[in-house]
């Protein structure tokens, strides 16, 4: 068997676990709470009032959900392919932060908003040059129009910042091997 078979084999064989990651280095899925199996596009659940509310579009009031509950609430969303909602779920999020930008650029990927989407990785390394996930979008995007040797430097970029075999690192080069970035 060549090499490159192999490779993508063994690639494949994974990808039950590395098509989970998006938002995090978590190889496994968010758990879907009552927010995407019960309440519309534009809400979310609150746990204390027991019911699915209008998210939050204020972002001078105050966070509607403590900073870890927001990401893990985002990324259940994008993983519901509920991008928009998470981008609500953002902007309402401290803006410097390296993982913020990370899903705004996610987001805006999915959303075919390539531009916005690789401003906010830059963003995001910009804040953090070691966000693995983020170089990890990144090179997905530029495997998504063709720019490989672009991925290949992100990739490149992952294994130097201590990231092999990691999701980033696992992911991405996946994505360079098939010629087409994760779908989530």
């Amino acid at each position: 068997m060549t090499r490159p078979l192999v490779l993508t084999l063994a690639f494949a064989a994974a990808l039950p676990g590395l098509a989970f990651a998006a938002g995090g280095m978590s190889t496994t899925p968010p758990t879907p709470t009552e927010t995407t199996t019960q309440c519309a596009e534009g809400q979310v659940y609150d746990e204390d009032a027991q019911a699915c509310v209008a998210i939050q579009q204020d972002s001078n009031a105050a966070p509607q959900f403590d900073q870890e509950r927001a990401y893990a609430l985002v990324r259940e969303l994008a993983y519901a392919e509920r991008y928009e909602d998470a981008q609500m779920i953002l902007a309402t999020m401290d803006q410097a932060d390296d993982r913020t930008q990370t899903y705004w650029g996610f987001t805006h990927r999915k959303l075919g908003q390539s531009d916005r989407a690789m401003a906010a990785y830059y963003s995001a390394l910009a804040a953090n040059p070691d966000n693995l996930l983020a170089r990890s979008y990144m090179g997905q995007h530029y495997v998504e129009i063709g720019a490989m040797d672009m991925a290949r430097l992100q990739l490149t970029e992952i294994r130097a910042r201590r990231g092999r075999e990691s999701w980033p690192e696992k992911s991405l080069a996946w994505a360079i091997e098939t010629g087409r970035g994760e779908s989530y």
